[in-house]
């Protein structure tokens, strides 16, 4: 038992003498320099700062059921930061219909909010995949952006797209720097 218990504190001493040599400097002008190499990985940063977290859209009017219309709402903007080219996407929290709160059986389908990154942009129905929002080509420092909305409202007031209660919806937005 004695001899392993030697030849494993003399194997143990020879490894530090080992790693120690690997870290030592000797010279005879009395300095001494060694290099350590360093090495560092900043991966994709991506920042995405929005104006406000909820946005109460327009109810319609007597007049706008009556006839069916389309009532438009500015949302809120963003300041995008990225150290390399990105994607910000939209899509809908819910698969297919508002969240709906009311006794009057209401439904509403997600595609009755649309979406444009200008207010005389083009209008794109919403749905519960990623779709792209604006990009960039390279690194910001704080690219401005801004989502504006229009929602639907079919014609007739029995229609359960117009019933009385609350209707909700979660939009989400995800910045990728892939």
């Amino acid at each position: 038992m004695r001899s392993t218990h030697r030849v494993a504190v003399a194997l143990f001493v020879s490894m530090i003498g080992v790693s120690q040599a690997n870290a030592q400097c000797s010279g005879n002008t009395g300095t001494c320099n060694t290099t350590l190499g360093t090495s560092l990985t900043i991966g994709a940063l991506v920042k995405l700062d929005m104006s406000a977290s909820t946005l109460t859209l327009t109810p319609p009017t007597a007049d706008q059921v009556d006839i069916g219309a389309t009532v438009a709402d500015a949302g809120p903007s963003f300041t995008i930061k990225a150290n390399r080219s990105w994607t910000l996407n939209i899509k809908s929290g819910n698969p297919t219909n508002w969240t709906y709160v009311g006794t009057s059986g209401g439904v509403k389908p997600i595609s009755q909010l649309t979406w444009a990154n200008a207010v005389a942009g083009t209008y794109t129905a919403m749905t519960a995949v990623d779709a792209v929002f604006t990009t960039g080509a390279a690194a910001t420092a704080g690219t401005a952006a801004a989502v504006f909305f229009k929602t639907t409202y079919p014609a007739g007031f029995t229609n359960a797209a117009n019933a009385p209660g609350v209707y909700s919806l979660p939009v989400v937005f995800t910045l990728t720097a892939p």
